[in-house]
């Protein structure tokens, strides 16, 4: 009710805003003539251009209404201009579609300003394109990274929710296809330039420069007609994103006599900055000699870069050793306020990192095209396609650390209030209290090459029935290889309290450590709503100097170990490197072959006539991995309980082929010129990520042994990270639909879907067998993704727009745009597919597994849990002006909540060993546990307005997130929904100036 109450306020102010700025340009040149007694001549006819959003309105319901399948549009309003900052935010506009707020559905603990991810009707197998052609990002997967492609080259967006025979197979939730402009959709010469400068109120004191331009003009010449379009882009963003985090709640018994609560281990907080440069750079040449061939080059070019710094502060304590004073508990237990302490630690153990990325993405697309028409029957059309994408990463963290002597907590609020006394602050303030803690670097590098290659024919029918009969084919190669560093994610320890072998920790009070730390002070923290503590950082030229810095750091450890152990029992540092480990490549090869026939037909003599299309479409994939499977062990080899295993690391090689029919039909139904319905079946796929074939296995042993000898407990495990072997997701769709087209922007339409999955992929705990060195056969109890379940996603969608012409003066510009979709999904493991059950306390590491729907601190598991990344309830509601020289929108997007991950960071661990001799868990090793995570219910309001000077100027104000709506994720525990993290991007405001050369 919330989100109503502030949508509805929102509207109310914006419409009246609209309708005085409304009332204040209304242009007399639409008022009714007066009358007149004098015949008045007859006038010549007079062409009405309609503009701005409603055109782009008008073009879009067009395309909807006209189109055989079921597809949803956005036009451009003007020339390079999409009404929203990136093509993520773009496509959540449309009905069905939702965008994530996280930067990766495997870190919740990172905000994304501009949306990341995609999903169609709560699916995210999702296939992109760039017009009508096969369009992806090196990032281990098969589509774009739609926040990388510039919207100001894009002149609309095609969402088809249903295919048909003749669209390349690969999508389930839906296609994306993003069009750009041609030479010939110009009449001749146009030109225009726009900037933009962007300011975001949370990142205050850095403005962000944008700017874009396009000319186009065709010729007549003795070789035939000739046209050419460049489009160049450039766009910049700086904004900063505050977060408050809570950790997992662990039970207790020892905090409050005969009852069990649930404490987390600490709250923390952060800012994070981010940069992004995007620059996309189009062009394209067409010529049609003569009446019978057009033929066509295009180019396009996206880069994109990134990179970010975050101060963070995070608890590393045992979650065991957490005393409580003065705690409130809600009744199942969980904590609800109080002061936390870890006196057996000396303090609640602290890590404080300074974080610097970067990634630099680009994807190149060369592509020919040439339709030939010999006759009046026969259209053939042939397409070639080059695309090479690129990506590589460096993620560096610094740390210090410290020991906080309490933390006090209040999580009744909306938000989590943490309380510090000006004794507290000042510990934290001062740099003495510090040590350095330790280092993390990651590295990652892709490129992925593709070539394709296509023919269609098409034939004309003269029949009162059948309309066209196409047929065609298509052929790919596509190449990928993925690498990462060695280790993935390198974390070294510099000095930690745990560390046995050094003297003491690297205070940077001690002469020989101190320097380069920075007091950050978290000024207008969550926009001036919550006040933190500063503390102690390092430098960002520490995370940023990686290899060099680290080693510096690094010899901080060497002294300590020296002067405890001895030099020669320290081992150094060492830098995480490509090559070396097996684990860090992943190489993938894939053809395709595709054959399809489809026709078109309709029965206009019917009372209400009926047309639509069918066909069947064959497709077969051959993929080729390369990997390894590598075993090791730390167990000691002369203990006659443990089987010994030699050591080794076999190269593996596989061969995938499968091939899939897929038929569709489409029908239309014409109840009156502006009332139809609609039926479509389809059978689609989606096949693996590159990431989930990835072809490296790895088998451990372990075995906790006692000093005597006596072996406590021991385990054989293995990990898959991919399976060269799966198949693709499979889905049977049927949509029902029915669209009333009142005017020609003016509409309302329903459509009802229901998609049934197979083969969906899931993580399965399966036996490796190997033979120990005396032939004994042995199972590892491993884990791998196979194709293991099925599933659905069903619902309905709304969708509604109109101009309100008919009332008076001014305010016959007002509009109302809006939609809602409601989804229900659930996913069935197979019979046979088996998921370790999560273990007790006290079971040892041999028993340290998680379930794949997550485990929880207590070592219980959860149930059935729906399909990732599905919100059940979304919608859009948009209030739109439109007259004159005057444009306006404000715009309202929400969506429920939805899962994220399972098991992902910051959300799974072992508990460790308990150190508190007065707990009953003393000196136990816990459960392993691994949440899932969802996004909270999440609303944005963002607005724009403009105005038209003449024909030639334009300006425009926009604003993203005005009501500054707080993101929140949720943990999944026995507790129930608690808070995990809650996010603050504050508002951002952008002026806008373009000029068109008519």
């Amino acid at each position: 009710m919330k989100q109503f109450k502030k949508t509805a306020i929102a509207l109310g102010l914006a419409q009246m805003a609209m309708m005085a700025s409304g009332v204040a340009s209304a242009q007399t040149a639409q008022e009714p003539a007066a009358k007149s007694d004098t015949p008045a001549p007859a006038a010549a006819p007079v062409a009405v251009v309609i503009t701005g959003q409603r055109a782009a309105l008008q073009s879009a319901q067009k395309i909807k209404q006209n189109a055989d399948e079921v597809v949803d549009s956005i036009s451009a309003d003007d020339i390079g201009k999409l009404p929203d900052r990136s093509v993520t935010e773009v496509l959540q506009r449309v009905s069905g579609v939702t965008i994530d707020r996280a930067m990766s559905r495997a870190d919740p603990d990172h905000f994304s300003v501009e949306g990341s991810g995609v999903s169609v009707r709560g699916l995210s197998y999702v296939r992109s394109e760039l017009n009508g052609r096969d369009s992806f990002s090196a990032n281990g997967g098969r589509s774009l990274n739609f926040e990388d492609v510039p919207p100001e080259l894009m002149a609309g967006v095609d969402i088809y929710k249903n295919p048909s025979a003749e669209q390349v197979e690969g999508a389930i939730g839906g296609l994306i296809n993003l069009r750009t402009a041609l030479p010939f959709d110009y009449k001749g010469f146009k030109a225009s330039i726009s900037g933009s400068e962007t300011y975001s109120k949370l990142r205050k004191g850095k403005a962000s420069p944008s700017g874009s331009g396009m000319v186009t003009n065709r010729w007549k010449t003795p070789f035939g007609e000739v046209g050419a379009l460049i489009d160049l882009a450039y766009s910049e963003s700086a904004t900063r994103t505050d977060a408050i985090q809570v950790e997992p709640y662990y039970p207790r018994t020892d905090i409050v006599p005969g009852r069990t609560v649930y404490i987390p281990k600490g709250a923390e907080w952060r800012s994070l900055n981010f940069d992004r440069t995007r620059e996309g750079a189009y062009g394209a040449l067409q010529w049609k000699p003569n009446s019978e061939i057009t033929t066509g080059l295009t180019y396009f070019k996206s880069k994109y870069k990134m990179s970010w710094d975050e101060q963070a502060i995070f608890a590393q304590s045992s979650p065991y050793n957490i005393q409580v004073a003065n705690g409130k508990y809600a009744d199942n237990g969980a904590f609800i306020s109080g002061t936390l302490s870890d006196p057996a630690d000396g303090g609640i153990n602290f890590n404080n990192d300074t974080r610097a990325a970067w990634r630099k993405s680009d994807t190149t697309d060369v592509s020919w095209n040439m339709r030939w028409r010999p006759n009046d029957r026969w259209t053939i059309t042939t397409d070639l396609q080059r695309i090479r994408a690129n990506t590589q990463s460096v993620d560096s963290t610094v740390a210090t650390g410290l020991k906080m002597p309490k933390e006090q907590l209040d999580l009744s609020g909306s938000l989590p209030n943490i309380v510090f006394d000006a004794a507290d602050r000042a510990n934290l303030a001062n740099p003495n209290n510090y040590y350095w803690a330790f280092t993390m670097e990651h590295l990652d590098r892709a490129k992925a090459d593709s070539d394709a290659g296509k023919i269609d024919l098409k034939y004309d029918f003269d029949h009162p029935i059948f309309r066209d009969i196409k047929f065609g084919a298509r052929m790919t190669n596509r190449d990928s290889v993925t690498q990462n560093s060695n280790p993935s994610y390198n974390w070294a320890a510099i000095t930690q309290p745990w560390q046995g072998e050094i003297s003491g920790l690297a205070y940077l009070g001690d002469p020989r450590f101190s320097g380069n730390t920075t007091v950050h002070s978290f000024d207008n923290f969550f926009n001036g709503k919550m006040s933190v503590p500063a503390v102690v950082f390092p430098n960002p030229s520490l995370a940023q100097g990686y290899p060099s810095s680290y080693a510096t750091l690094h010899s901080y450890h060497d002294i300590l170990c020296a002067e405890k152990s001895g030099a020669a029992n320290c081992t150094p540092w060492k830098a995480a490197t490509f090559g070396g480990d097996p684990a860090g490549i992943n190489e993938q090869s894939e053809k395709t072959k595709a054959l399809y026939t489809q026709t078109r037909f309709g029965f206009d003599d019917l009372k209400f006539p009926v047309d639509g299309n069918i066909g069947l479409r064959y497709v077969k994939t051959d993929s080729h991995a390369t990997g390894y499977t590598v075993f090791s062990s730390t167990t000691p080899t002369n203990n006659p309980a443990i089987p010994v295993f030699a050591p080794f690391q076999r190269a593996e090689s596989y061969e995938n082929s499968y091939h899939n029919w897929l038929p569709s039909l489409n029908l239309r139904m014409k109840a009156s010129d502006t009332l139809q319905f609609r039926f479509a079946f389809a059978s689609a796929m989606s096949r693996p990520d590159p990431s989930q074939l990835q072809a490296y296995t790895s088998l451990s042993q372990t075995a906790d042994v006692k000093s005597d000898g006596t072996v406590n407990s021991q385990s054989l495990t293995g990990e898959a990270k991919g399976n060269p072997n799966l198949r693709p997701i499979t889905a049977k769709q049927i949509d029902l639909t029915a669209e009333w087209y009142f005017s020609p922007v003016g509409s309302f339409t329903l459509a009802l879907f229901n998609k049934q999955l197979k083969d969906v992929i899931v993580n399965q705990t399966t036996a490796y067998q190997l033979n120990s060195v005396t032939g004994q056969s042995y199972n590892f109890i491993t884990t791998a993704p196979v194709n293991g379940a099925k599933g659905r996603a069903r619902g309905f969608e709304l969708a509604y727009q109109q101009y309100f012409d008919k009332l008076p003066g001014a305010l016959s510009g007002l509009g109302l745009q809006g939609n809602f979709t409601f989804v229900d999904s659930k996913r069935t493991l197979y019979n046979g597919v088996y998921q370790q059950y999560c273990t007790g306390s006290g079971g040892g590491a041999a028993n340290l597994n998680l379930n794949l729907n997550g485990c929880d601190t207590n070592g219980t598991t959860f149930g059935n849990l729906p399909l990732e990344n599905l919100s059940r309830r979304s919608y859009n509601i948009a209030l739109m002006y439109d007259k004159g020289p005057w444009s306006a929108r404000l715009a309202y997007n929400w969506r429920s909540k939805s899962l994220q991950a399972v098991n992902v960071n910051g959300t799974q661990g072992t508990d460790g060993t308990d150190t508190n001799p007065a707990s009953p868990n003393f000196g136990k090793t816990t459960v392993a546990w691994g949440l899932p995570t969802w996004a909270d219910d999440y609303g944005q309001a963002d607005a724009s307005v403009s105005y038209k000077i003449n024909d030639s100027v334009q300006i425009g104000l926009e604003a993203q997130n005005i009501t500054d709506s707080k993101y929140k994720v949720l943990m999944q525990q026995t507790t129930g929904m608690m808070g995990r993290a809650w996010f603050s991007s504050g508002p951002r405001y952008v002026a806008r100036l373009s000029y068109n050369f008519n």
